[in-house]
């Protein structure tokens, strides 16, 4: 005779508190709301201060932003030490490059803005690019030295990623070591510049088509800057290593993308834009 079929019993239950999924839930945090409430602040004081009425929100609010920054990514770097596996990582990694990918489209506003006016002819606007009144770059001048600087600067975040992957720490810290120096090389050399401008921001379309698309652009190199200084920290305290290092990565991404929209600044904009006239 064949032996009775064993009753089937339920699975059993999962332990209270244990997880079940490979997804890192973050806690509560009162960090997002106070960030919004200090962007909000920092926008209220800007437009203030541009009618006249004080710097004090602004500087307050840039105050709030600073510190909420500082302790939120606090947060992050020791939420990345106990729960950023594999599974983590991967989401991480897309969610970058969804970020790239709209600051991609963010830069291409403005060499939409910048094409069509000077492409195609419209009322009230002498077509000729430049304009007579503007006296634009020499483009072989200091923006051809600040691409060259930028170019080296992803050549030397490259070698300090590789360094890492190969366990060669100190290589890897006197790699980004240089990027950050020529991260703010570079800063320094487009302020010089829009120092000793021949034209202001208001001087028309031209100025304010150019001042938009390079000064933004300088504003990504030096939150990209930041962003690899505090990698540079990061992996000087031993927090950065061969297997764990998703931060840097997006750092060098980011960097990557900053390079590859200056050469396309310099070329439409330092280049094309400033060699005519254009009719």
């Amino acid at each position: 005779m064949s032996s009775p079929t064993p009753p089937k019993t339920a699975p059993a239950a999962s332990a209270p508190g244990s997880v079940t999924h490979p997804y890192h839930l973050v806690d509560p945090s009162p960090w997002p709301i106070l960030t919004a409430f200090s962007c909000g602040a920092l926008a209220v004081g800007a437009i203030l201060s541009m009618h006249g009425q004080g710097p004090y929100l602004l500087a307050v609010g840039f105050l709030m932003v600073l510190a909420c920054m500082f302790v939120w990514f606090r947060d992050v770097v020791r939420e990345g030490k106990a729960h950023h596996n594999i599974v983590v990582k991967i989401g991480l990694r897309y969610g970058m490059s969804l970020f790239i990918a709209s600051e991609v489209l963010f830069f291409a506003a403005f060499f939409w803005a910048f094409f069509d006016v000077s492409l195609y002819p419209r009322a009230g606007i002498n077509h000729i690019w430049p304009p007579a009144n503007i006296k634009p770059f020499d483009p072989f001048h200091l923006p051809y030295l600040n691409t060259l600087v930028l170019l080296l600067s992803g050549t030397t975040v490259t070698w300090a990623h590789h360094a890492l992957l190969h366990n060669e720490r100190r290589n890897a810290l006197i790699g980004l070591g240089i990027t950050v120096l020529l991260g703010l090389i570079f800063t320094s050399l487009q302020a010089f510049e829009y120092a000793h401008a021949a034209f202001g921001f208001k001087d028309g379309i031209y100025a304010s088509t150019f001042y938009l698309a390079t000064g933004f652009h300088g504003f990504h190199v030096i939150v990209g800057t930041i962003f690899l200084a505090v990698c540079w920290f990061r992996l000087s305290k031993g927090n950065l290593t061969k297997e764990h290092h998703v931060g840097f990565e997006s750092a060098a991404w980011y960097w990557h993308f900053v390079d590859v929209v200056w050469l396309f600044l310099f070329i439409c904009v330092y280049w094309w834009g400033g060699s005519g006239p254009h009719g």
